[in-house]
């Protein structure tokens, strides 16, 4: 026959189960305030919007403005430009920004010996 600290471990983790269970239902005191009864109003539904993209504002391009070679790295360069463009999608200007980012690669070509 088990004994008695068996018997009452049981019970405690049983008890400690139910318990843990109360506290997650909708229905504890804890969640009183978040649970959704048959009594709250409606759910809202969301609705889609249909939104054209504004023509405001010029169009950011990257362009590459040079390459080169260091320590058998490619380093190219590339600005940013402002694009504004007419309404039959004709470029009228192209402003460089102070925007520059430059992309590094090794040269895997002078490795083909090894």
């Amino acid at each position: 026959m088990k004994s008695f600290t068996q018997v009452t471990s049981l019970i405690a983790l049983f008890f400690l189960l139910i318990f843990a269970a109360y506290l997650d239902s909708p229905f504890s005191l804890i969640n009183k305030n978040y649970s959704y009864t048959a009594t709250s109003s409606k759910q809202k539904v969301a609705k889609p919007v249909t939104a054209a993209p504004s023509d405001e504002g010029p169009d950011l391009v990257e362009k590459l403005e040079k390459v080169e070679k260091v320590d058998g790295y490619f380093v190219e360069t590339y600005q940013e430009y402002e694009v504004y463009k007419d309404e039959n999608g004709k470029v009228k200007k192209e402003i460089p920004t102070d925007h520059v980012e430059t992309l590094k690669y090794w040269d895997y070509s002078q490795n083909s010996g090894e």
